[in-house]
């Protein structure tokens, strides 16, 4: 009879054995999971002002054809995609690079990103993360943050109670001008604050960084993205904070698809809700009444060109919003961001909610404050005087009659001849003022409607471009030769008054 085979075994040898095969075990396991593909880490790490860098790890090998990401910025409604670059093997690395110090891509520090990772393999079979968020951090510094409700401050050094008073500002305001726009106040505000100067320049966009060699900018909002940036070292760093978180709320309740808040308004409503506002506007639009230089701040796209009508501008435009909340009532601004936020321009807005346009409005507010009246200038531009288009008939070699002569009565056939080119008389041109040489009279298209309007502004003088994004196009106060200029046209005036009021006596 034949013995069974037993195998004998030490302890010992049997660890070796589980030792040796150890090795297999990962391999083997994967497979055995399924032969699907999937995400095993991601990561999101802030190399600003450069970019930001997307590292994911995925399992798949062979199997996997593609790696995305999908990302949105902050508060905007609309998202972009870009694949990572792989590597090779069972287990798949793969890196991107998000560029985003040119003007066209450039995303502010502290602005909350969301991105979703995508993995596809070759048959279409797409697996895709939960949303995850990164905040977009200047990388030169340690940020902490004070933040209370939607809102949050990030500071760096030892400026926390800086921060926190920031961050009260920022509330105050908005507990004010949410109720009087309609805004949304729960959606999330993030606002970094620097300590001065050189850390702020490098933080703004790309097209800023000519200007911001002689200039200063104590605050920038970016409405759709929910992002402010303010100088916390600046001597107006509160007014600042107040003035551009209100440009986000007015954006919030009254930007629509189709077109924009305009500036008048947009400008006027944050100094309505600025909590800490200066005296210049109100003395600028007193000098701009007693000498007759007010400006059509209503019908203006742009600002204007000296720095002294600058100020001009936002004291009318705050003085129009008063009027407006102050006769009319506050729930009447919020009844026309809601109707501009549907898409309507601001003329067919004010129509409907005030029962006025623009040029009613402008004539009501100046007398109320006992201006001038404001006269447009005559719409349309001079047209040259039409030629009438020759008649062209069918080509032949055979001579024709000339018939172009009306009322010809001649039976006779004429023979065919080379018509002389009658001299065209050069019209006297009409007798207009010629412009100066430092200035140049240019058309201003109105906001919504088309319709030109009139304006002088000083020639040679370079705007800056409008920032991506960018909420404020408000003074850019600086050092140098522009805080100069505008400093003197500010004391000129207040000088002027003064010498008014003396000799009224």
């Amino acid at each position: 009879m034949r013995r069974p085979f037993i195998l004998r075994y030490s302890p010992r040898a049997l660890l070796l054995l589980l030792v040796a095969l150890a090795p297999l075990w990962p391999v083997t396991a994967a497979r055995a999971e399924g032969e699907g593909i999937g995400v095993i880490s991601s990561s999101v790490t802030s190399e600003f002002p450069d970019g930001f860098r997307i590292r994911v790890q995925a399992s798949g090998g062979e199997r996997i054809d593609s790696i995305a990401i999908r990302l949105r910025v902050g508060q905007q409604t609309s998202g972009v995609y870009n694949y990572l670059e792989m590597g090779k093997g069972e287990i798949v690395d793969a890196e991107l690079f998000w560029r985003t110090r040119t003007a066209g891509a450039y995303i502010p520090p502290g602005t909350i990103i969301s991105y979703i990772i995508e993995v596809e393999d070759l048959e279409g079979n797409v697996v895709a993360t939960e949303p995850e968020e990164f905040i977009y951090h200047d990388a030169r510094f340690d940020w902490q943050e004070v933040s209370d409700g939607p809102v949050a401050v990030a500071y760096h050094g030892p400026v926390r109670t800086r921060a926190e008073t920031i961050l009260q500002t920022i509330l105050d305001t908005m507990d004010t001008m949410g109720p009087v726009l309609g805004a949304d106040i729960f959606a999330p505000i993030r606002v970094t604050m620097y300590n001065n100067v050189k850390e702020m320049l490098e933080a703004l966009p790309p097209r800023s960084a000519t200007v911001g060699r002689e200039l200063i900018t104590e605050g920038q909002a970016f409405n759709d993205i929910g992002t402010l940036l303010v100088l916390g070292g600046g001597r107006l760093s509160t007014g600042t904070a107040s003035h551009e978180v209100t440009h986000i709320l007015t954006h919030r309740a009254g930007s629509s698809v189709f077109r924009g808040i305009p500036s008048w308004l947009s400008e006027g409503l944050s100094e309505y809700g600025n909590v800490d506002p200066g005296y210049s506007y109100d003395i600028a639009l007193e000098f701009a009444i007693e000498t007759d230089r007010l400006l059509p701040v209503a019908f203006m796209n742009v600002l204007p060109g000296k720095p002294e009508d600058v100020i001009i501008f936002y004291g009318q435009a705050r003085s129009i919003v008063r009027y407006m909340i102050g006769v009319f009532g506050p729930s009447k601004m919020k009844e026309l961001m809601a109707t501009m936020k549907s898409g309507v321009n601001v003329d067919d807005a004010l129509q409907a909610v005030y029962g006025f346009d623009r040029l009613e409005l402008d004539a009501q507010w100046r007398m109320a404050i006992r201006a001038p009246s404001y006269v447009p200038p005559e719409s349309g531009r001079s047209r040259p005087t039409p030629i009438p288009l020759p008649t062209v008939g069918l080509y032949t070699l055979t001579p024709q009659a000339d018939t172009s002569g009306i009322g010809d009565q001649s039976d006779e056939p004429t023979p065919t001849a080379t018509p002389e080119p009658t001299p065209t008389a050069t019209p006297e041109p009409t007798a207009t003022p010629e412009p100066t040489p430092t200035e140049v009279t240019v058309a201003i298209a109105s906001e919504d409607t088309g319709a030109s309007q009139q304006t002088t502004e000083p020639a040679g003088e370079e705007r800056p471009e409008p920032v991506p994004g960018g909420g404020c196009n408000g003074p850019i106060r600086g050092a140098g030769r522009t805080t100069e200029a505008s400093f003197i046209g500010l004391l000129a005036m207040i000088a002027w008054l003064g010498f008014r009021r003396v000799r009224g006596r």
